[in-house]
């Protein structure tokens, strides 16, 4: 009798659990996203879910979504060896026409914790834990090529990334799904608690959605990466990972400049950016 009653309060809370799950999923592909082109091969997506209707929450997204052709638009890496940089500003330092925040890094001494190579230069390398091990952001790294981007998984080497032939290289993550099959993330305080975040993420038709999720603000909570993992599924991509969120979550173009709500002055506006170490650009060919 009891095993029935608790068989019987599993297949409910389970069914109720499905059916939340449903409804976030349609609320996400049914938004009304207002919708910018920002260049040729680029166009901007944002949308404020403002009824907690989403992961029974208020949710700002903003998402880019590219063609990664490398023809009319290409990407790039913008980076220093120790200096911090507004997102923006590497932005227009490199003349590109959009910017999202990078990796991990040293907030007192400059410079990124993980391995970071543009143009075939190293600028920053790996720093591994105490005990040898690696962090999951250093498990899954972002690649360029001849303009176009991918997503590479840890072979699990030690030199791993030096190996790698691309010129231009930045370690990331936790990774969150790789061709359609999803990471397995612990419970770590930082996948289960919401933040503000930052992602990459690929579609089966080779387009990449870079991503930005506001939080800490009654206006946008933030996301677990549980949730993350969801929503880039839900927008399409077969690969997604997660970059430095937080404060550092920042999205910028050039037509309108931060389009995001970065969360580092604890204010609901656009002048809340933190100083990077490094960022992904989208330029013109």
């Amino acid at each position: 009798m009891f095993k029935n009653l608790l068989l019987l309060i599993f297949t409910c809370a389970s069914s109720i659990f499905a059916h939340a799950q449903n409804i976030d999923s349609i609320t996400v592909v049914k938004a009304k996203w207002q919708k910018t082109r920002i260049a040729k091969q680029v166009k901007l997506y944002v949308h404020h879910f403002n009824s907690n209707n989403l992961f029974a929450a208020n949710e700002n997204i903003s998402f880019l979504e590219i063609k990664n052709t490398g023809r009319k638009a290409v990407f790039a890496i913008g980076a220093e060896d120790k200096t911090l940089l507004y997102t923006s500003d590497f932005a227009q330092k490199d003349t590109a026409i959009a910017a999202i925040n990078g990796n991990f890094f040293d907030v007192k001494n400059g410079g990124a914790v993980d391995f970071v190579k543009v143009d075939g230069k190293i600028i920053n390398t790996t720093r591994l834990e105490k005990n040898d091990l690696r962090a999951r952001h250093q498990q899954a790294a972002v690649v360029i090529n001849d303009g176009k981007i991918e997503v590479k998984k840890w072979d699990g080497t030690t030199d791993w990334e030096t190996k790698l032939s691309e010129n231009n290289v930045m370690l990331n993550g936790p990774l969150l799904t790789f061709n359609g099959v999803n990471e397995l993330l612990d419970s770590a305080a930082f996948n289960r608690l919401r933040h503000p975040r930052t992602c990459l993420g690929i579609k089966p038709n080779g387009r990449i959605i870079m991503l930005t999720v506001d939080g800490r603000h009654e206006n946008s909570a933030g996301l677990s990466l549980f949730e993350l993992t969801k929503l880039m599924k839900w927008l399409g991509c077969k690969t997604a990972i997660n970059f430095d969120g937080g404060g550092s979550t920042t999205l910028w173009t050039i037509k309108n400049g931060i389009v995001n709500y970065p969360s580092d002055n604890k204010k609901w506006d656009h002048e809340g950016q933190r100083k990077v170490a490094n960022v992904i650009l989208v330029k013109k060919k």
